[in-house]
């Protein structure tokens, strides 16, 4: 059976990407697989920013990276670019981390200006990591994700529709992994 991981690249505890992020998690457990969650912002700041390799929480999230055979990777867009708390993270890979994975990355962003975000801001740094089967992927926009109160938010059906239309691409795999 495959064994799914989600990162999720948002430096805020609020954000409109734990809205993506549940519907994720719920397409999965309704296939019966339960993804393994890395939320970057919630590993240690010091050991990120100071880049340091050795320690334990960075091994144990790179160990879920080693053992998992499709990687989903969730950001905010900022600057046209991915978010910074995500490169830290990424920068603390193997050279090859991301060898013989299936990576599937999904943002949010403000406009459709954004967009191509995926192409050439995270697509480069999967290749460099050794990642050769990269998805298409997903873009949603801010406010195609209502908020509701107590961190939870509702994605509209068009968001939806395209989410479901990535991780639907992600089947076959699913199946023969």
């Amino acid at each position: 059976m495959s064994k799914v991981l989600i990162i999720s690249g948002s430096p805020t505890e609020e954000t409109r990407l734990n809205g993506v992020l549940h519907d994720v998690l719920n397409q999965f457990r309704e296939i019966g697989i339960p993804p393994e969650v890395i939320n970057v912002r919630q590993l240690p700041s010091e050991a990120l920013i100071q880049a340091k390799f050795n320690h334990e929480e960075i091994i144990a999230a790179n160990k879920k990276v080693e053992d998992s055979n499709i990687i989903v990777i969730l950001t905010p867009v900022y600057k046209a670019s991915y978010s910074g708390v995500l490169k830290t993270y990424l920068d603390l890979l193997p050279q090859n981390g991301l060898e013989g994975k299936i990576i599937l990355p999904i943002a949010v962003g403000g406009t459709f200006g954004h967009l191509l975000m995926i192409d050439y801001s995270l697509k480069p740094v999967f290749t460099a990591l050794g990642a050769t089967h990269i998805l298409k992927g997903a873009f949603i926009l801010d406010n195609q994700i209502k908020k509701l109160g107590n961190n939870r938010y509702e994605l509209d059906q068009e968001a939806k529709n395209r989410l479901v239309a990535s991780l639907n691409s992600l089947k076959p795999s699913l199946l023969t992994v």
